[in-house]
């Protein structure tokens, strides 16, 4: 199934991440990167792939980005493979992808994802599968907070081997990345009508409940502490998001109240007459 399928990357100063990507895809004859400006050695590293077709695009959402790279970049191939630029392929995933037969009604394949630090393997995270292998005629992004949505016509499929997430860019480029997505989310959630948000979500609007929540059960539920310092790395990372996410919503109502702080998830309903 492989000469189906194009590897489809997004970039931004990706430098310390897209050369080990591109090296677990040496099975494919095409590989399109959208980029958004990279100021860094990523298009260096990328231009010494001659596999590679680079398009440039200022990034305005991600679903707007991957509906460009899907549709706008002359793909001949009736598969796509959406990556991150920190996205490793294991040696297992690539057994499974060859073996694939899929019929008519399959529109694409879920695949797990492994979260690392620095390369280490964790046991677990809040990672859900994602979409990522699809039928590109079928697909449609839709923007979803700080993330997207893809929207496929026809059955969806579920993979057993994972794909590595193994981001090195330094810390200050990762937390400057969550300030922004903070706010997305945060509007998402502010925005949304309670009985449509999932339960974490529900929990994350309460402001002052889920950072604490996370910590643990990324480390005690998930057995995080069972990963040695890196298990406990990607707890307190974990948490530092939903602090982030919980003091834009603590400063919203802040904001939306004037002087008297009273959340408004806990703001009395007011009774009709």
């Amino acid at each position: 199934m492989f000469d189906q399928i194009t590897p489809v990357i997004l970039t931004y100063n990706e430098a310390p991440n897209i050369g080990r990507t591109l090296d677990r895809l040496n099975w494919a004859r095409d590989i399109v990167v959208v980029d958004s400006f990279s100021d860094d050695e990523t298009l260096k590293i990328i231009s010494c792939d001659p596999r590679v077709r680079v398009f440039q695009r200022a990034f305005d959402s991600f679903a707007g980005q991957w509906s460009f790279a899907a549709n706008e970049t002359g793909i001949s191939t009736e598969w796509i493979l959406t990556l991150d630029a920190d996205f490793l392929i294991t040696d297992e995933l690539l057994e499974e992808l060859s073996a694939l037969e899929p019929s008519e009604k399959t529109s694409g394949y879920k695949i797990p994802l492994t979260y690392c630090i620095q390369g280490r393997r964790l046991r677990s995270s809040l990672l859900p599968s994602l979409t990522l292998l699809h039928r590109r005629a079928r697909a449609d992004f839709l923007a979803d907070g700080h993330t997207y949505r893809l929207v496929l016509e026809g059955q969806i499929e579920c993979l057993q081997e994972s794909i590595l997430h193994d981001d090195r860019k330094p810390f200050r480029r990762w937390l400057d990345a969550q300030k922004k997505y903070t706010v997305l989310e945060g509007n998402k959630l502010l925005e949304a009508d309670w009985e449509t948000l999932r339960h974490a979500d529900r929990i994350r609007r309460l402001r002052v409940v889920a950072p604490l929540a996370v910590f643990l059960y990324c480390l005690v539920y998930r057995a995080g502490i069972l990963d040695g310092w890196a298990g406990l790395y990607y707890a307190f990372q974990r948490m530092l998001v939903e602090v982030l996410l919980s003091l834009y919503l603590l400063g919203k109502d802040f904001r939306l109240t004037g002087k008297r702080f009273v959340p408004s998830s806990f703001r009395p309903k007011r009774l009709g007459n």
